[in-house]
């Protein structure tokens, strides 16, 4: 009986891809081409269609790498099908760009546009139609859009590539124009190859000897039988009779439920170029639209603000088609958030600006409230998203990504997820795994074998479409759809909302299980650490943005100057699309980081100068210590108070009480302010580190601190993206001194060591300033190795089971050991600006301004005591995509405290992402806003986002515990309540009026207090 089923599909196999296939479009008839080659950046229809077109014939070979072709295709449409076609079949266009067809998004793609711009259907691999109705006319004139993008990723080979740049690709052509014909699709024979498909597929999938799988496959065989290859469009009906009652057998019903959504998983930028993306978007929709003018019951999720920004401002025909189909609820915006962003590294701010801008977005221009976060690729989840979701008025979350997991798989499918404030958000994790479905047998068997909540639950959601690089879904996909509604032996399939998925999965099953956590994702753990330039960029402008909204508001407030909103939305929204989950891991393409790293330059200089602005209109500043006004005032935009000058304000900065001492001795120097001591050895390594009010020493006997490791960086897929386990069994501990020296002064020592190790050269510099409470370490680094990962050593002496890292308005707590197998995956891990490494009554700080990277072990000494070593990643070199990553000089800063308490290591990240800044100025300027309770942290001062002139203000506890706090205003507020993100208040919360308001924190809480009709002193 095997042997006999092997035979049948065998046949079947052959017969689909000899006779079946090909016999789909019939009666082809050649179109004529000519071409006219973009010489730079691609042009608008509008300029393309105004240039000469040279003829070119079929095999013509065209495309250079990122380059772009229009083709004007002519023709006559055959005279016997000008009033209408043969009865069942319809006229259709069909390109070839020489691609295969195995990828779609990843190869040459095409835009189709009618002489008058509009555009009609996009061309690419497995998609390669252009509908041609009798509304059309009977000649054949259409101009397309070819963009020749290369296969970066040469199905995932991993090898450096030239391609990454268009300076570094190779001129000659990739592609060549192989087919141009109108035709006749025959629908009845179309319609027997998607029966095939669907039966086949499930077919596969069921038991080898159960009765629905030999009954399909007699069927199948029955259509071959009744089936003539040599004439198939004759014999087509017959062999969809022969499988009609194949199809027509119901679903069980026990049978799973699957909501297929329409998708288009499009990345912002990846293995593409951000202009590439806009394209990208603008095919695939008109794709989609194309599909909802023929199936009614097609819907299409979609998430991404940004890409429908695109649309409205490069192609506002596609744009005003989509605004209609949102208006009809069948092209869903989902997800609420800007980009599908990075969700472990972004601060607390642009975490929450992500659904704020983009929740914003969908109701100015739709009129639509996104109430499910959508983020199926990105690479692990922050365990302070739940609360951050909740608050910007969404109930449920999506993602995919966590079946990656390269060790433990993820116990659930249907769930409560749990944040760090005990915020609960309904989350699905999608058992078809993959965001790209093809609603094939294979996807849906798998879907409703793997899905947890079987026996407690029965449905799931399956987002299709062709994805990564765009494309979307196709007839073919909503054929499957279709015949899947109610087919025995597969679960049954409606196409639906993701809305109406979780409306319908919440109601079944409200006592989901909890987890509680981030959910960390057991691959990838390269990206907190690939492509420095591009993270630093997001670090400095996270704190840029918070000064320039604090000042900008103060100065609106208390001089008139206007509010610069569409300044400060156009830095937010650059910043926010550089968080998206291939660019600020530094996964993408050398064109993709070069462009982030100039546009955070470009940020940067344009919030220095509205920062500048607004202070000279505050207090009479000219320039940072340059011009007239009285010396020696700082503006200091931290939510703590420091060297006297209070949190938010401008004020006179204290001396430090006493200057620094630097002594050589047979240790090494020390370096010894009267707050703190620390001991540097001959090879620049740090051997003491105490603080005088304790005397506790913090670094393990012979175990220095600040070591450099040099480890051995080759994963074994994946390059920028991965970190695997080995590279911890390959390390060098860079010990040799290349240059050592002292640059002592009272306000400052510092002990400089060079070191040269291969090609780099690594300056280490450990400063102790007057009146400081911790130690400074900056590095520079011109950095020339490959396959390498740098990281920074600091074994303390401190018996700590757990470490804090700072995430978003808090800290998680993570193990220091390795009980379970998830502790054990969870080998390099997420932290923002500090880490807190304690035991009771004695904790270190450690601060850094752009490094994301870092692991943790403990281990027991000799003479019984216990270190813990801290270890954070400073640079990788991986060779894909990117061959020159992360090449060339560094500067990364730290700051060691010794003898700290949690909320130190709060204040001293703040301390070293926000420096102060020296002015000339007429007077202190007392803080617009203050927190009597310092766990509760200012975050975020602003004016509210319509343009009211209220003022906004955000806060966390800080600390992990309950407080209340008075939030007191410099001025008066017609009322003062309480507000999610999208600033609209709550109802039942606490409401005052004047100037304060006292409200009560839950640890970790977050919240947002509107000062409406606000008029400051």
């Amino acid at each position: 009986m095997h042997r006999d089923h092997e035979l049948v599909e065998a046949r079947l196999r052959r017969f689909v891809r000899d006779h079946l296939v090909p016999a789909i479009h019939r009666d082809a008839r050649p179109l004529a081409a000519s071409a006219w080659q973009v010489p730079g950046e691609p042009v608008p229809f509008a300029d393309a269609v105004r240039q000469a077109f040279e003829p070119v014939p079929i095999g013509w070979r065209w495309g250079r790498a990122w380059s772009t072709t229009w083709f004007r295709v002519t023709g006559e449409v055959p005279e016997a099908w000008r009033a209408g076609p043969p009865p069942g079949t319809r006229v259709e266009i069909l390109v070839d760009f020489g691609y295969n067809r195995s990828r779609s998004g990843f190869q040459a793609e095409g835009l189709a546009y009618r002489p008058d711009g509009r555009p009609i259907k996009a061309i690419a691999p497995r998609n390669s139609y252009l509908p041609w109705g009798a509304e059309a006319g009977p000649l054949v004139d259409l101009l397309i859009e070819a963009a020749a993008n290369p296969d970066v990723a040469g199905e995932y080979s991993f090898e450096p590539t030239r391609f990454g740049t268009w300076e570094t690709a190779p001129e000659e052509p990739l592609y060549a124009l192989c087919q141009l014909e109108i035709a006749l699709l025959d629908e009845t024979v179309w319609e027997l190859n998607q029966d095939v498909w669907t039966l086949q597929g499930l077919m596969e999938q069921l038991p080898d000897g159960s009765t629905r799988r030999h009954t399909i496959l007699r069927a199948l065989e029955d259509m071959l039988d009744r089936v003539e290859p040599q004439d198939v469009s004759a014999t087509a009906a017959a062999g969809r009779g022969a499988l009609a009652a194949a199809l027509a057998a119901p679903a069980s019903a026990s049978a799973h439920r699957v909501v297929a959504a329409g998708h288009a998983h499009i990345d912002s930028a990846w293995l593409w170029p951000l202009r590439e993306t806009v394209r990208k978007c603008a095919r695939t929709f008109t794709n989609v639209l194309s599909l909802m003018d023929d199936h009614p019951d097609f819907v299409f999720a979609c998430s991404s603000a940004q890409q429908f920004l695109w649309m409205k401002e490069h192609h506002p025909a596609i744009y005003a088609r989509i605004r209609e189909m949102v208006a009809a609820g069948r092209f869903v915006p989902v997800g609420g958030m800007w980009v599908e962003s990075d969700t472990n590294m972004p601060g607390s701010e642009a975490m929450a600006r992500q659904f704020i801008a983009g929740k914003r977005f969908f109701l100015e221009e739709f009129g639509v409230e996104c109430e499910e976060a959508w983020l199926p690729d990105s690479f692990g989840y922050s365990a302070a998203l739940p609360q951050i979701v909740l608050a910007a008025g969404e109930r449920w979350f999506l993602t995919q990504k966590i079946s990656w997991n390269d060790t433990d798989r993820m116990p659930h499918h249907t769930f409560w997820w749990e944040g760090i404030d005990g915020s609960r958000v309904f989350t699905h994790f999608p058992p078809v795994d993959t965001y790209i479905a093809e609603l094939s047998g294979a996807e849906l068997a798998r879907a409703e074998r793997t899905f947890s909540e079987k026996g407690r639950a029965s449905v799931s959601l399956v987002p299709f479409g062709w994805g990564d690089g765009g494309g979307g879904p196709t007839r073919e996909m909503i054929a499957a759809a279709h015949r899947t509604a109610d087919l025995e032996g597969s679960p049954r399939v409606r196409m639906a909302t993701p809305r109406a998925f979780f409306l319908e999965a919440e109601a079944e099953y409200p006592d989901a299980p909890v987890w509680s956590g981030e959910m960390y994702l057991e691959l990838h753990r390269g990206v907190f650490t690939s492509q420095l330039r591009t993270k630093q960029g997001n670090r400095r402008n996270e704190a840029l943005l918070r000064e320039a909204e604090l000042w900008a508001a103060t100065a609106a407030l208390r001089t008139g100057l206007p509010y610069p909103r569409a300044e400060l939305e156009d830095a937010w929204r650059t910043v926010l699309l550089l968080q998206f989950h291939d660019i600020l891991p530094g996964s993408s393409i050398a064109w993709v980081h070069r462009e982030a790293e100039r546009r955070h330059a470009d940020v940067s200089a344009a919030l220095d100068a509205l920062i500048e602005r607004s202070l000279a209109a505050l207090v009479g500043a000219v320039g940072q210590t340059g011009g007239g006004g009285a010396p020696g005032l700082v503006a200091n935009a931290s939510p703590f108070a420091r060297d006297g000058v209070p949190a938010l304000a401008v004020g006179h900065a204290v001396g430090a009480a006493a200057p620094v001492a630097c002594d050589a001795t047979a240790a090494g120097e020390v370096l010894d302010n009267g707050i703190i001591r620390a001991v540097v050895d001959a090879r620049g390594h740090l051997v003491s580190l105490r603080s005088h009010a304790d005397g506790r020493e913090a670094i393990p006997p012979d175990q220095p601190a600040s070591v450099l490791r040099l480890h051995r960086d080759m994963p074994s897929r994946w390059d920028a993206w991965d970190l695997d386990a080995h590279y911890r069994r390959t390390v060098t501990e860079l010990l040799d001194v290349d240059e050592r020296r002292v640059e002592p002064s009272p306000m400052a020592a510092t002990v400089v060591t060079v070191r040269r190790v291969g090609d780099s050269t690594i300056e280490q510099r450990l400063t102790l300033r007057a009146g400081a409470v911790a130690l400074d370490i900056e590095l520079r680094v011109d950095w020339r190795e490959h396959e390498r990962i740098l990281k920074l050593a600091f074994p303390l002496d401190v018996h700590a089971d757990r470490i804090a890292a700072e995430t978003q308005f808090g800290h998680v707590s993570r193990p220091t050991h390795v009980n379970t197998s998830w502790d054990a995956a969870r080998f390099e891990a997420c932290q923002h600006r500090f880490v807190h490494i304690a035991e009771t009554g004695f904790g270190v700080a450690i601060a850094n301004d752009s490094t994301y990277g870092y692991d943790v072990d403990r281990t027991t000494r000799a003479d019984g005591g216990t270190t813990t070593t801290v270890r954070f990643s400073l640079l990788r070199s991986p060779r894909f995509p990117d061959p020159d990553s992360d090449q060339g000089v560094h500067v990364l800063r730290f700051r060691v405290q010794p003898g700290a308490s949690i909320g130190d290591a709060v204040a001293l990240g703040y301390d070293l992402a926000i420096p102060m800044r020296t002015i000339r100025a007429a007077a202190p300027l007392p803080p617009i806003v203050t927190s009597s309770d310092p766990a509760v942290v200012v975050e975020t001062v602003k004016l509210a986002e319509d343009a009211s002139g209220d003022l906004v203000v955000r806060l966390y506890e800080s600390l992990g515990g309950r407080a209340s706090t008075t939030i007191a205003f410099d001025g008066t507020a017609a009322r003062i309540e309480c507000t999610d993100l999208l600033e609209r208040a709550l109802p039942g919360m606490p409401t005052g009026e004047g100037a304060t308001i006292t409200l009560p924190f839950r640890p970790f809480q977050l919240r947002t207090v509107r000062f409406r009709g606000a008029s400051a002193r």
